[in-house]
């Protein structure tokens, strides 16, 4: 110990010593450089100066200006870089009080909407005070996150589902083929909802499922566009979100929400509540967009129609909030929002002056259904739903694929027909179309269609329906044309669907 502390006390002396030497180095250099050598180098000057000729005198001269200058420059710099320094820390002490003072009125605000919450729901309903009575029995810890937290309703939606994902079983019974559950979603409809709809459209509306994940139902007021995304959600029991559109939605974030830099809550929709609560299940979703016209939707819908074409479901990313805070649903992920394959939109149109017109982006990226007679009541057994997995319909969807394909008749016809209408009225399949193609009709041949039929049905919505934007009178040959060649690549018994809408285009020359 004694050996220790001679060593350490040695030690410590002459760190300090050495540390001193550097403190008295550098106030004697600032000494030197500004009091003594000054001196010092006058005197020299003035020795030297003794034996300059008239050329050495001008040479001095020049450069004692020079180095005046230099210095002056040298000088003024540190006098600014210090002004600056003292200028800097004064801004961010301001800065720091001025933010002092936002958090500590952002706690105020929020202490007040608290507290008018609180008000409110001690006026409000029996069922809403008994939510609330029973979310402050059994977790009030989670009803801390519910009040700290931006999202409050998909923090609910957490607490619903216990942070797990709900797992739905399917019965034996229920694992049906597509065929069948056209059957068996026709009679439940009708029996229980009294809503009746042939099993063609629901074919249609299944097939288009398999195709993509945007569908548009239009057609004139009270054919059951809205019923039928309704009774799909009864029958697979999950009931579908109805989303009423607004005329004022420009952008995303009217339907979807924004932050509040204010208050620094998230202005939670129901359409993101729908979005949220779909990740959390493994059956059917089904988002209903009612008059989706009434705003112009490749303003608010862009985003969806353009992720929802990547070919990977983990890039459907959506930005919720720029980061990620502690209290924020669990199934946000650095402030994004992954979209779950589980999830349809189906959006509803109407025909009138009140709406916009469906453009052809929207139109090619979705399946459009058209609905514009109602069905004739049936009598019906009773008919119950049932439960259908998302990973189960996809098998059927593969399935349909493997073992309905496409003839090699029908698609040689196809693309003659393309050729043609190509040639004439310079309008195209596509890319995108003709995968849509591939993938509708098998699905609609496995839910018991005609093959023909269902290629009339594509072509009559995604071709002939573009027609319109043509100049038709001066078109009156090829159209007589078209008829021919439908005729013979078809039969004369077949298309009917693309025949009635080019005759109904002729009569309007």
């Amino acid at each position: 110990m004694e050996q220790f502390a001679k060593w350490y006390i040695d030690f410590f002396q002459k760190f300090l010593k050495d540390l001193g030497e550097i403190l008295v180095g550098f106030f004697q250099g600032f000494y030197n450089l500004l009091i003594k050598n000054p001196l010092q180098y006058i005197k020299n000057f003035l020795e030297a100066s003794n034996t300059f000729d008239a050329f050495d005198w001008i040479i001095a001269i020049l450069a004692l200006i020079i180095t005046i200058i230099l210095f002056s420059v040298i000088f003024i710099l540190i006098i600014q870089l210090v002004r600056r320094y003292f200028r800097f820390v004064k801004i961010e002490r301001q800065k720091s009080e001025l933010l002092y003072e936002i958090a500590h009125l952002n706690t105020k605000v929020t202490q007040l909407v608290d507290d008018k919450n609180a008000v409110m729901a001690l006026s409000g309903s029996k069922k809403s005070l008994d939510i609330d009575k029973t979310f402050t029995s059994q977790k009030p810890k989670q009803d801390l996150k519910k009040q700290t937290s931006r999202f409050v309703k998909l923090v609910q939606i957490d607490e619903k589902y216990k942070y797990s994902k709900l797992n739905i079983q399917m019965n034996s019974d229920e694992k049906i083929s597509l065929d069948k559950i056209v059957k068996r979603f026709v009679n439940f409809s009708a029996s229980q909802l009294k809503l009746y709809y042939t099993e063609k459209t629901v074919a249609i509306f299944i097939a288009g499922m398999s195709a993509s994940k945007t569908m548009i139902l239009e057609g004139i007021s009270g054919t059951g566009k809205t019923s039928l995304p309704y009774a799909f959600g009864k029958f697979f029991q999950n009931d579908a979100d109805i989303i009423s559109v607004q005329p004022s939605w420009r952008d995303r974030f009217e339907m979807m929400g924004y932050l509040n830099e204010f208050t620094k809550r998230f202005n939670e929709t129901d359409f993101l509540k729908a979005i949220y609560e779909a990740k959390y299940r493994n059956d059917i979703s089904f988002v209903v967009l009612d008059e989706m016209n009434l705003a112009r939707v490749e303003y608010y819908f862009a985003d969806f129609l353009s992720l929802l074409e990547m070919p990977s479901p983990k890039e459907w990313l959506l930005d919720i909030v720029p980061d990620q805070k502690v209290g924020d649903p669990i199934q946000l992920e650095n402030g994004k929002l992954l979209i779950p394959e589980n999830i349809w939109f189906v959006g509803t149109a109407n025909k009138d002056d009140s709406t916009f017109a469906i453009t052809d982006k929207v139109y090619d990226r979705s399946a459009s259904i058209e609905i514009n007679h109602k069905a004739v009541p049936i009598h019906a057994p009773h008919t119950d739903g049932m439960h259908i997995t998302f990973d189960y319909l996809t098998e059927l969807f593969k399935d349909a694929q493997e073992n309905h394909q496409i003839s090699d008749k029908t698609l040689d016809g196809l693309t003659k027909l393309d050729t043609f209408i190509t040639e004439k009225f310079e309008i195209t399949f596509g890319n995108r179309i003709m995968k849509q193609v591939m993938v509708f009709l098998p699905t609609y041949l496995a839910c018991g269609g005609d093959e023909l039929e269902g290629l009339d049905y594509l072509v009559s919505r995604k071709i002939i329906r573009k027609f319109e934007s043509l100049n038709l009178p001066f078109l009156q040959k090829e159209l007589d044309e078209l008829l021919i060649i439908l005729d013979k690549l078809f039969g004369k018994q077949s298309f009917l669907e693309s025949k009635k809408m080019i005759r109904k285009f002729m009569k309007q020359l």
